[in-house]
């Protein structure tokens, strides 16, 4: 019985050796075709060297890992099997998987910054019954009660009184005093501005220098975005924006009033449409589609009214060097002279178009001229000859076919205008829909030549463009600007650039950042 046992075992034996040498090793199989010696072919053998030499290096690193002699006492397919494992695990390092999947992993949603969002209680609907619940017959009229409260068009816009606004932020407590350092910063005297402009290449050098970094993006209004401009102050960065429900922000970056450095207030009721800083005192002048004009005076802590129309105000300017006498553009298609030394009249009214008119704006030098976008037109008048009606103008500047937004002399000398019209002139995309400020190109006042706005296109971008329609430079950052800017600004002695959107938030590029 035990021989029969004992060939059985042997046969078994016999059988798993034999089976053994049958089985093939897995191997990493490497295809090379012959090929002419051309660039191309001298390139996949430099790669194929260099793949070799890789995977030489990671078999000495796998080598290392593994003590002297450990091959020793090992059959051929235990041997085989290692060098397929290694092998393998130098083609897997070859793929770099894990910075491939550290580049994909999302990244943490910066912060948000500046005006926190109010918490709104929900409202409690009554509990929906059916009909046979509550034993009724079918009915077929339902009248449907809405409440304005739920729905925010149904709300009555109330107007501001007429008369100064105390100087109260709608972000802080009532007990508020203006901060001494933005009381100093505020009446500081601006440099005068340097009226030689940087040739192309070294304007284009410092645009490539501005940049936009977490911190530099905060929520300054609680709306839409529809005016911003920088404070002439050349030491400290001061924006001022405006939202479509009257609100005006303060933002200073590095101040430690407010939230994160911004004070809201409420002086208009409806949209604030343009705004600008006077010289020295400084004032803060604004307009709004509410019909009134205030100008923001932090020593007093009020808002003064300037002025106040009957209709909309859609935008200003300055008539004199001091900024005491103001120019005024209504929805009625007047152009009203108003001085500041007598608040609540004008000086002359002058019926210039039966449309509105959506910008004036006053030659830098010679400001009795001033240029008007009014519908598809774009005309320049001497305020030195008009009448109460049938004014004509000196110039005309034809060449839009659709609707004109705005128009802007030059900075300096003013020999040149600039619009902003929906015919897409510039192969700019202008229709930014119902929901977004339209976009308004502005000058750089540091250089005449050349302006900034907005765009449509994605990844989202603010552009710079020389006047003959070149495109200078592309503001892009993925992470921290992700909407549409359609106000944009240039400080006026600065290095820095300001970008509004649609969710009340203030970009900037600068090169000199705050902590």
């Amino acid at each position: 019985m035990d021989e029969p046992v004992r060939r059985t075992s042997r046969r078994i034996k016999e059988k798993q050796n034999q089976e053994k040498k049958q089985i093939l090793s897995p191997k990493c199989l490497t295809f090379r075709s012959e090929v002419k010696n051309t660039r191309k072919a001298v390139k996949r053998k430099k790669n194929d060297i260099e793949e070799e030499e890789n995977v030489q290096e990671t078999q000495s690193d796998n080598d290392r890992e593994f003590p002297p002699g450990y091959r020793e006492g090992l059959s051929k397919y235990e041997l085989e099997r290692l060098e397929n494992i290694r092998q393998n695990q130098a083609f897997l390092n070859s793929l770099k998987l894990p910075q491939i999947s550290e580049s994909l992993r999302p990244k943490p949603k910066p912060t948000q910054k500046g005006l926190k969002k109010e918490k709104t209680e929900t409202e409690m609907l009554p509990v929906r019954k059916s009909l046979r619940l509550q034993n009724r017959g079918p009915q077929t009229a339902v009248s449907l009660e809405i409440s304005p409260s739920t729905y925010k068009s149904y709300e009555k816009i109330v107007k501001k009184a007429p008369g100064p606004i105390p100087l109260d932020p709608v972000n802080l407590d009532e007990d508020y005093r203006v901060p001494e350092d933005l009381l100093n910063l505020w009446n500081e005297v601006p440099l005068k501005q340097d009226t030689k402009s940087l040739d192309l290449k070294s304007y284009k050098e410092v645009l490539q220098k501005l940049s936009v970094k977490e911190g530099c993006v905060v929520k300054v209004v609680k709306d839409r975005i529809c005016s911003a401009a920088f404070h002439p102050s050349s030491s400290s960065l001061l924006m001022a924006a405006g939202d479509k429900s009257g609100h005006l922000g303060l933002w200073k970056p590095d101040a430690k009033w407010g939230d994160d450095g911004v004070l809201c207030f409420e002086p208009h009721s409806r949209i604030i449409t343009s705004m600008a800083f006077s010289s020295h005192p400084c004032n803060l002048i604004t307009v709004s589609y509410d019909g009134s004009a205030r100008s923001m005076d932090l020593e007093k802590a009020v808002f003064e009214e300037v002025y106040r129309s009957t209709s909309v105000l859609r935008s200003f300017d300055f008539l004199s060097n001091d900024c005491s006498t103001l120019l005024f553009g209504d929805g009625n298609g007047d152009v009203v002279v108003v001085d500041r030394r007598t608040p609540g009249e004008y000086e002359s009214l002058h019926a210039m178009a039966a449309n509105p008119l959506r910008s004036v704006h006053v030659h830098p030098v010679q400001q009795h001229y001033f240029v008007v976008a009014e519908s598809s037109f774009v005309n320049i008048y001497d305020l030195r000859h008009l009448k109460r009606g049938n004014n004509q103008a000196v110039c005309e500047l034809n060449g839009h076919s659709r609707s004109v937004s705005s128009a802007f002399f030059s900075p300096l000398t003013g020999n040149r205008v600039l619009t902003t019209c929906m015919d897409n002139t510039i192969r700019h995309n202008m229709h930014t829909g119902r929901w977004l400020s339209k976009l308004s190109a502005v000058w750089d006042p540091k250089h005449q030549e050349c302006f900034v706005i907005g765009s449509m296109d994605k990844p989202r971008r603010i552009q710079v463009y020389h006047e003959s329609g070149r495109l200078l430079h592309t503001f892009r950052d993925m992470d921290h600007l992700t909407t549409v800017c359609s106000i944009t600004a240039f400080h006026p002695s600065r290095n820095t650039l300001l970008g509004g959107n649609s969710s009340g938030r203030l970009h900037i590029f600068t090169d000199r950042f705050i902590n």
